[in-house]
């Protein structure tokens, strides 16, 4: 591929073109035309996969969909107390439901992630990204691109073109996107520490259960999925004489479920996928290069360990699409851009740490009989608690950056209230309705304002706002928080939004 100066030929086609339909650019894809931009999404496979692949959307994910208005359908497809049926030598020896002893508050609404194949999870989002006009064009491969002052111009490999403003990278951890504009993408790849991975139909076992069996020289787990008969199988793989890893087959599988079940009625047939999972650590050391960015494992690649990768692309997608919108259409300039990887670097940097930790907690938890892999839960896996506080887009205030919690507001909530493209100016108090009224005039294009109905107060206290504090919180497109401040300070917020990116 090249990146040189673009020329003119091109018929200008779309304000934003995204290479890969998997969740980063289907999620990118219905935040940008949920909000008004033109947007095609092409990807090289001739047609969507049918592979369980990232089998999970975690509690913040879950809230996204929501706010995209695709939550419904995948908790439909969906798993959120799965049991963890747990053997040694055989034997079931533990049950156990991860974040079993959550329950759902009026600021966090989901107590648990979600369980479901990641094909699944593509098929409610192309859903979803219909409902805007939007297909996704599978059997389009790039072969290369320019970029100019003006845009980018896109060659694909049966020689059509397509221009845009902005090109966006979403092509997985191989992506030629990245590799085009000579982007680093340091770390390390462990060749040696392998898994095989696959889906398979299972008779003789109960749905009813993720099964993993582990013990001290092999492990093997089946997970079913609602509404599917195949499930993932996940194993240590088989070893030739010289210990080299043999390539994943029905037989391989079946060999190593007979071998730690210790039983012989447990029947796998129908493989529909099979895959060699091999650890590997890397960062992008940037996110843009002029009108092409990267998001999701294109920028960043990690341990399983969490189920973290789609989500972190997922939440790469939803950070970067309104921005992204603003700029197409004129409601901010293109500096806003910058903010993409002031927030979303460092926070892959934190996943990269906080993966490879989790994945050392649950190498060492599986070794005591009746731990599984529930080892790798903790709060930091839900990213509940991901939020931007040094981020130029901070503007003040004890909770500025932090995610915006839900909470009861009239007879709805507030995440009804956030959702869409917009921000929204939250009003504590009757002495906030003039900033209120001010601010939504000034900004009507980009600004939904809400007097807060708190009869209870949990939306007070969600927000650090004292009781009969009259007071402004400004939350963002994506559900951060953007400002909190007195009520005086409407006429500061409007000016804001009137010059983001600059």
């Amino acid at each position: 591929m090249t990146t040189t100066t673009a020329t003119a030929e091109a018929t200008t086609a779309t304000d934003v073109l995204i290479v890969g339909a998997g969740p980063t650019g289907l999620t990118l894809a219905c935040t940008l035309a949920r909000a008004g931009a033109a947007v095609r999404i092409i990807d090289k496979s001739p047609e969507p996969h049918r592979a369980s692949r990232g089998k999970g959307l975690n509690q913040r994910s879950r809230e996204l969909f929501d706010d995209l208005g695709a939550g419904a359908e995948a908790a439909a497809w969906g798993t959120e107390r799965v049991t963890l049926r747990k053997y040694r030598d055989g034997v079931a020896i533990a049950d156990t439901v991860a974040f079993g002893d959550r329950t759902p508050t009026p600021d966090t609404p989901y107590a648990s992630g979600l369980l479901i194949p990641q094909w699944r999870t593509e098929e409610v989002l192309r859903r979803t990204l219909a409902r805007y006009g939007v297909e996704p064009e599978f059997g389009r491969e790039l072969t290369g691109f320019t970029q100019g002052a003006d845009g980018v111009v896109a060659t694909l490999a049966d020689g059509r073109r397509i221009e845009a403003a902005y090109l966006v990278g979403c092509d997985g951890g191989r992506s030629p996107v990245r590799k085009a504009l000579d982007v680093t993408f340091e770390g390390r790849t462990d060749a040696e520490e392998c898994m095989v991975i696959g889906d398979v139909r299972v008779d003789g076992l109960d749905p009813a259960y993720w099964h993993q069996w582990f013990d001290e020289d092999a492990a093997v787990m089946l997970c079913p999925f609602r509404g599917s008969t195949h499930w993932q199988l996940q194993g240590m793989p088989e070893r030739d004489a010289d210990g080299r890893a043999l390539p994943p087959s029905l037989e391989s599988f079946q060999r190593l479920v007979d071998r730690c079940s210790r039983r012989t009625d447990i029947r796998l047939s129908d493989p529909t996928w099979f895959s060699v999972y091999r650890i590997n650590v890397r960062m992008a050391d940037r996110f843009r290069t002029g009108r092409v960015l990267l998001a999701g494992d294109a920028a960043h690649v990690h341990s399983i360990a969490g189920g973290l990768g789609m989500n972190t692309g997922i939440q790469d997608a939803f950070n970067l699409g309104w921005k992204l919108a603003y700029v197409v259409r004129g409601l901010a300039s293109p500096g806003l851009l910058d903010t993409y990887e002031e927030e979303r670097l460092p926070v892959a940097d934190w996943t990269l740490g906080l993966t490879e930790e989790r994945l050392r907690a649950v190498t060492e938890g599986v070794k005591q009989a009746g731990v599984g892999t529930e080892a790798v839960v903790t709060d930091d896996v839900t990213t509940l608690g991901v939020g931007y506080g040094w981020s130029s887009l901070a503007w003040g205030g004890a909770k500025a950056g932090e995610r915006a919690p839900d909470g009861p507001c009239g007879d709805g909530r507030l995440f009804d209230v956030f959702a869409g493209p917009h921000f929204t100016l939250l009003g504590f108090g009757r002495g906030s309705a003039q900033a209120l009224a001010e601010a939504g005039e000034k900004c009507a294009d980009r600004l939904r304002t809400c007097l807060v109905d708190d009869p209870t107060g949990h939306a007070r206290r969600a927000y650090g706002i004292g009781e009969g504090e009259d007071a402004l919180v400004l939350v963002r497109p994506d559900n951060h928080i953007a400002l909190s401040a007195g009520a005086d300070r409407g006429a500061e917020i409007a000016d804001r939004l009137l010059h983001l990116g600059r």
